[in-house]
């Protein structure tokens, strides 16, 4: 049927906004289990190693997914391949946590829950500065975990959305440049600047449509290449601008600091500003859905 592809997308979006994700066998977690019991086979400080790792684990979801839309009902499956695939809601979550925590001036809380978002150093954060770290996360996980797996979901149905899973999933285990991971994870962080470069200029000119901010656009333009990624950066650029609000600075990584360059130039981010982000991130799902759809079912 000519509409089941999107109307499994638009399925999928529903039945992560009302559920989230699944608390025990989710999707995305097994196959983490798998690869990392397979890096336990394959691992060695190589990059060739690291390609071989990456490019068998990825294959494999794709080739799931050509074998998913063999199966009757394809807006069903198309729409719980999206379900399993999709973050924003568990992501929205996130962020309103750590927002209750703050408004509550429970900062020990606060700070233990960062880690769900990001991999900041939380000790001796203040309450501004975990708000900051709260609506970075929150602009920049916008992309990966929502606008990514629906914009290759919508060019290739299900096999894009697994495909795409699996590769954001391997930049998160291995794409980090340590001792361990430096040639080993080159392909896997690689493959995911390929797969969400894109999607995260998507995100920040949809950011710029739902906000309806002329200052999201200017900031996005003037200061989205200034952050060392080279994705994160539109993200949490527009998010700044459509906000109102400064991102950026010096970020704690185990031990070491980074000194980003600043993303906008309103004020710092307060905690109120969490709600907001994590409204806008949701219009900016909603929106996606609906332009995604609508492309594949014009094409």
């Amino acid at each position: 049927m000519r509409t089941s592809a999107e109307a499994g997308l638009l399925l999928g979006v529903a039945l992560d906004a009302a559920f989230g994700d699944p608390r025990r066998g989710h999707p995305v977690a097994l196959f983490g289990r798998l690869a990392s019991r397979f890096e336990g086979f394959v691992y060695r400080d190589s990059r060739v190693c690291g390609v071989f790792y990456a490019g068998t684990l990825v294959a494999g979801a794709v080739g799931l997914g050509v074998a998913a839309e063999r199966l009757p009902g394809r807006v069903l499956v198309t729409g719980i391949a999206t379900w399993a695939v999709l973050g924003g809601t568990s992501l929205g979550r996130e962020g309103l946590t750590m927002a209750r925590f703050l408004e509550d001036g429970d900062l020990a809380a606060a700070r233990a829950r960062l880690s769900h978002l990001c991999a900041r150093d939380p000790a001796g954060l203040s309450a501004e500065e975990l708000a900051r770290a709260t609506v970075e996360s929150v602009a920049e996980n916008t992309s990966d975990a929502s606008i990514a797996p629906l914009f290759w979901g919508a060019l290739f149905g299900v096999p894009g959305l697994l495909g795409y899973r699996a590769v954001n999933t391997l930049d998160a285990m291995v794409g980090y440049r340590n001792e361990r991971y430096e040639n080993f994870g080159w392909a896997a962080a690689r493959l995911d600047d390929v797969a969400n470069w894109v999607p995260a200029r998507v995100t920040g000119l949809l950011v710029v449509a739902v906000s309806g901010r002329w200052d999201a656009w200017r900031v996005l333009r003037r200061d989205g290449a200034a952050h060392p990624s080279p994705n994160a950066g539109r993200c949490e650029a527009a998010f700044a601008g459509a906000l109102g609000v400064r991102l950026g600075g010096s970020n704690s990584y185990g031990g070491s600091v980074e000194r980003r360059p600043e993303l906008g130039d309103g004020r710092a981010p307060e905690v109120a500003d969490i709600r907001r982000a994590v409204r806008l991130s949701a219009g900016v799902t909603v929106a996606a859905a609906l332009v995604f759809a609508g492309m594949r079912w014009a094409r």
